[in-house]
């Protein structure tokens, strides 16, 4: 019995730690078009510098992470991420690479960082924003406003 105890709580622990959201990012723009297609959903396209860009941590951090955000994230939009890290250990694979640089040439030509674009089922702009120093749920009234706009 002693020795099945840590394996019964580690489990239990697990299965009851309550329900853990976060974006379900998709990393080919034509996948998440087919599927904003499905779900009736706007996308939203995240261009970061995820290991060098000090306000696109930031947004990960203090936006992204947060419970709330995620929750309404999860069930409102398609989310695709053009990621363009510098170091050598976070290198993507070139086809990703490929993807991105595609993805920069069409929305993000002057390559700012962090940018959040609103993108309807047709690839058309709606809105944009970046990192702005401000709660999660001001940053979904944002997302929303933007939303509004395609519907």
């Amino acid at each position: 019995m002693n020795k099945l105890a840590p394996s019964f709580i580690l489990v239990f622990v697990f299965i009851f730690s309550g329900t853990t959201y976060a974006q379900d990012w998709k990393y080919d723009f034509d996948e998440a078009k087919a599927l904003a297609k499905e779900k009736n959903q706007n996308i939203v396209l995240l261009f970061t510098g995820s290991d060098w860009c000090p306000p696109c941590i930031k947004l990960e951090r203090k936006i992204f992470s947060d419970p709330e955000f995620n929750k309404f994230a999860d069930q409102n939009f398609v989310w695709v991420k053009a990621d363009f890290p510098k170091r050598k250990k976070n290198r993507l694979p070139e086809i990703q690479q490929k993807k991105n640089m595609e993805l920069a040439q069409r929305y993000n030509r002057k390559m700012v960082f962090p940018v959040i674009l609103m993108i309807d089922k047709q690839g058309e702009v709606l809105g944009a924003t970046g990192y702005r120093k401000m709660s999660a749920k001001r940053y979904i009234e944002l997302l929303t406003t933007f939303d509004s706009f395609g519907h």
